[in-house]
């Protein structure tokens, strides 16, 4: 009988470095955790976890990532910034991660399943959204997105609340129009999370 390794992933535990990976086979579903994303959201919606990089000037779509990856989402490995959805930390000077880990438009084209992505479902409404969704900004209407926020509560009404970096917010309501970057041709992409991967 010959093994090989399929697929490797990393599972966030307390006080353990971001570089510790363990081998899951594909056979398994990995249930996604929303309580372990919305609390590790909590944790570190103002400060950052030193096992991370820290992305002063553009932190938004690392830190959600590092959420998702809180809550079991997978890493999809490739060793090739433009593929996958993955951080490796640095070494030497040489830093680690794909863009879709850490640059926003390249996250919400991961989240919509293109190319191999994990196929979250877009939902056309903020109420539509649970916790430890994301959703993505695209602030001036040009079809790129600028921003990343992770939903950690919800109003009275039933609208989002998100956690988020680079602007450190907490329980901020979703639609960011108190944010300096916010225009009238702000639009929003609504992503509702697979149960499972």
């Amino acid at each position: 009988m010959d093994w090989r390794t399929v697929l490797f992933e990393y599972v966030h535990q307390p006080n353990q470095m971001a570089s510790d990976y363990h081998i899951r086979l594909p056979s398994i579903p990995l249930k996604y955790d929303r309580n372990k994303a919305k609390a590790y959201a909590d944790m570190w919606w103002d400060s950052h976890n030193p096992s991370y990089l820290f992305f002063e000037q553009d932190d938004c779509t690392h830190f959600v990532s590092q959420c998702l990856f809180a809550g079991c989402a997978p890493m999809n490995y490739t060793g090739k910034r433009e593929l996958g959805w993955w951080y490796r930390g640095k070494i030497g000077k040489q830093e680690l991660w794909s863009f879709s880990w850490a640059v926003a438009d390249s996250l919400r084209r991961y989240l919509s399943g293109t190319p191999a992505g994990w196929q979250a479902e877009i939902v056309d409404s903020p109420q539509k959204l649970a916790i430890a969704d994301v959703i993505s900004y695209d602030f001036d209407g040009d079809g790129r997105f600028q921003h990343s926020a992770i939903v950690t509560g919800f109003d009275p009404n039933g609208f989002p609340l998100v956690n988020a970096h680079t602007s450190n917010s907490r329980h901020r309501y979703w639609d960011y129009r108190d944010s300096y970057a916010w225009t009238e041709k702000t639009k929003y992409l609504f992503f509702h999370m697979p149960d499972q991967f």
